[in-house]
């Protein structure tokens, strides 16, 4: 210290320590001088006792106006030192950098300052420092001070221009510092990394673009910032990034990839739709690195197709190219790949006009490939129904179905579609709605919707029946079956459904027989299948057996005494013209109008009749039921459960 004070006048060191700023620039000034002809004498010891008697009294001191003067004096000394400044500058730039944390806003205002005159002297020879300063200029941005803000604002397009100049900046030690900062949520801190980023990636020389993977997801968070300015300057560096990748040879897409993914889920729209606009340019750019990223990309788009927003649903015109591929991915040998398959068919279908969408491609699908049905047919239904909500599956099936023009891929399909509905534990609560019919408005609803289709199948329209609980209905759609409908198709779903009643989901109906008095119709209906099937078939006997297993007490004396003698009728019950029962009520019953009902079957079945007679009308007739013919028209239908 004595080596300073020896060239350092007193007067001088009074006057950097003045409250008056005039005072402290006069003496800061002949520190100018001083630092200079010394330099000019080649004494760097003593410019170097000089800047630590200025940092140490000074910069460091307790008192403010010390260190408003040390500051102004150590710019000064660079000035003086001039082309030999550079190898004084790490004692000079480190207590400026302190002193931009200082409580005195007045003092980081000088600090801002004293490196901006030290920065316009040594220019390049400072990036040494850069990350230092960044990271102080990062903070300064946010300060409490708006002429701290100016001061800093002023420095940093300063340093800004030394950069960009310079070719001793080292990109790969400043990003890890801006991929750390990029998750600060300050509006001032993130206008200014946007602008650093922006400048950085105008320079020819600096690969940013190499970089984007460690600060991409920083710029996608600040797309929903609540400052409007802010989003639109992450939006333009994005945009002007993403116009890079288009034409850069080397990119790599799989970090971003993953970034992009997470974004696409954002509750942000302006994000999602940005994410969504960068992933379908990286599958067209991607090619093969983009390949383990497909299935988490899917996953992420998915969820778009239905989203409110307009312009992010924009992935919608590439549907059908993505239906085709997936529904031929329903035929894989594969169980699990077809269950991953449906997964991604349910996200599709969460836009009700993609569920209708998928429901007409995979009806489409099954009558193109009948084998498709009778093989995948149940598990992909099945999975659908768990997935898209069972009722809604098997409504959107049914209005189709109605109006199918090839009637008998209409019957199959019908019929394929009953056996889920009797047999899979999937669909139990439609099973249970049904059974309320009679009773409960969504019951009736969902009864009513599907009847429609399921006309096209004489045995699916008894099995809606018995479900429903509607035996006076079923017993009448037997009555109304023609000799053309009694043929081996028939006999074959009768034989599956007669096997179905023996099941627990048809427990209940078989505990009713003891209640014959209450279900008058349930007996009519059943003996009425009875009287269809041929004597010598297994169902035939399974049912007889059924029948004649209820005990005679259930009949109460009356019906007894009408009972006409005989094996065969020995237990049906005499049903008096016009009698209703609490079971279905009639013609008119809970709003279902049963007459109007029978109706619409036997219309339906007679369009199946006269299909029947253009398609084959020289196909002879057999006259024995118990023989099927060498070779069906179409596959009947069956499904692998």
């Amino acid at each position: 210290m004595a080596e300073a004070l020896s060239v350092m006048p007193a007067a001088v060191l009074r006057n950097l320590a003045d409250k008056l700023y005039e005072k402290r620039k006069n003496a800061a000034l002949e520190v100018e001088g001083i630092v200079k002809q010394l330099a000019s004498a080649g004494d760097h010891d003593k410019v170097t006792a000089v800047i630590k008697l200025l940092t140490n009294e000074f910069t460091l001191s307790p008192q403010a106006n010390h260190r408003k003067g040390g500051l102004i004096s150590l710019a000064a000394a660079t000035v003086g030192l001039t082309n030999e400044a550079t190898q004084h500058l790490d004692k000079i730039v480190p207590p400026v950098l302190n002193s931009f944390s200082d409580q005195d806003s007045r003092v980081r205002y000088y600090a801002c300052e004293a490196l901006y005159n030290i920065a316009k002297v040594v220019r390049g020879d400072f990036i040494v420092y850069f990350n230092d300063i960044f990271d102080a200029l990062c903070k300064l941005s946010a300060d409490s001070d708006g002429n701290v803000q100016s001061a800093a604002h002023l420095l940093d397009r300063l340093v800004k221009d030394i950069v960009t100049e310079s070719d001793q900046f080292s990109i790969e030690e400043f990003i890890p510092l801006l991929r750390e900062r990029m998750n600060v949520l300050n509006p001032y801190v993130r206008q200014f990394l946007v602008g650093w980023i922006t400048v950085l990636d105008s320079v020819p020389d600096i690969d940013m673009l190499g970089f984007l993977p460690d600060f991409l997801d920083g710029l996608f968070n600040m797309l929903s910032d609540s400052s409007h300015e802010i989003r639109q300057q992450a939006d333009s560096a994005l945009s002007e990034f993403l116009h890079e990748i288009k034409n850069s040879p080397s990119v790599d897409y799989g970090r971003m990839a993953q970034i992009l993914v997470q974004r696409a889920g954002s509750p942000d729209e302006f994000t999602r739709l940005t994410a969504i606009t960068w992933i379908n340019e990286f599958v067209k750019l991607g090619g093969d690195q983009l390949v383990p990223y497909y299935a988490a990309i899917l996953g992420a788009i998915l969820p778009c197709i239905s989203d409110k927003e307009d312009k992010i649903r924009v992935v919608l015109t590439y549907l059908n190219d993505i239906f085709d591929t997936l529904l031929k991915a329903l035929s894989d040998p594969s169980d699990e790949v077809v269950l991953l398959v449906l997964d991604v068919h349910a996200c599709i279908a969460r836009d009700p006009l993609h569920f209708r969408h998928l429901v007409v491609f995979l009806v489409h699908s099954f009558k193109l490939d009948n084998s498709l049905l009778e093989k995948r047919g149940a598990l992909i239904i099945r999975r659908l129904c768990v997935l898209l909500n069972a009722e809604r599956v098997y409504r959107e099936l049914s209005t189709i179905l109605e109006g199918e023009s090839d009637l008998d891929f209409a019957s199959i399909m019908v019929q394929a579609l009953n056996l889920i509905l009797l047999t899979s534990s999937e669909l139990s609560e439609i099973r249970d709605l049904l059974k309320q019919s009679l009773v409960n408005p969504a019951g009736k609803d969902l009864y009513v919707s599907l009847y429609a289709s399921w006309c096209h199948s004489p045995m699916a329209i008894i099995s809606l029946c018995f479900l429903a609980q509607t035996y006076r209905h079923a017993s009448a759609v037997i009555q109304s079956l023609a000799e053309e409908d009694i043929n081996v198709k028939f006999l074959v779903q009768l034989d599956k459904l007669i096997r179905l009643l023996e099941t627990p989901i048809f427990a209940y109906l078989r505990l009713q027989l003891l209640d014959p008095g209450r279900y008058l119709w349930l007996f009519k209906a059943l003996y009425g299948l009875l009287m269809l099937l041929p004597q010598q078939s297994g169902a035939f006997k399974i049912l007889k057996t059924r029948l004649k297993a209820v005990p005679s007490y259930s009949f109460n004396r009356e019906q007894l005494n009408r009972m006409p003698s005989g094996d065969y009728y020995q237990f049906v019950p005499q049903m008096p013209d016009g009698n209703q029962t609490e079971e279905d009520g009639g013609s008119l019953y809970n709003g279902l109008n049963f007459a109007a009902r029978l109706q619409q079957f036997q219309q339906m079945q007679q369009q199946h009749r006269e299909a029947q007679k253009e398609e084959e009308p020289h196909r002879p007739q057999s006259t024995d039921l118990n023989v099927p013919p060498s070779r069906p028209r179409r596959n009947s239908g069956q499904l692998q459960l």
